[in-house]
């Protein structure tokens, strides 16, 4: 078994909880894996940090090819509390009906 089959699993999210937006990935040169969801799922979670700022990284495995989305880039503090909200269900992961935006950042 390896370590990420330890991680959490998402909770259903509360009926109050606000919806992330999703985004086509944008290139990165560095990335450093803070934190994850467990991947015996269909869809996990990575929070990720690149250059200063982080995202959360939403990966839908696909028998083709992994479909991957990431939200759009935080102060390092604030994506933590993002995490931990979505972790707690007061962050919707599936806001905008799976539709991935133009991240035009």
């Amino acid at each position: 078994m390896t370590a990420r089959h330890l991680s959490p699993h998402l909770p259903r999210p509360q009926a109050d909880a606000e919806a992330l937006v999703w985004f086509a990935p944008m290139p990165t040169s560095r990335e450093l894996v803070l934190a994850w969801t467990c991947d015996c799922l269909a869809i996990f979670f990575e929070l990720i940090q690149s250059g200063g700022v982080a995202f959360i990284r939403k990966t839908i495995q696909d028998e083709r090819a992994p479909v991957i989305v990431e939200t759009h880039r935080w102060p390092l503090r604030e994506a933590w509390l993002t995490w931990a909200a979505m972790l707690a269900g007061q962050v919707r992961v599936n806001g905008r009906g799976g539709v991935v935006e133009s991240s035009g950042q």
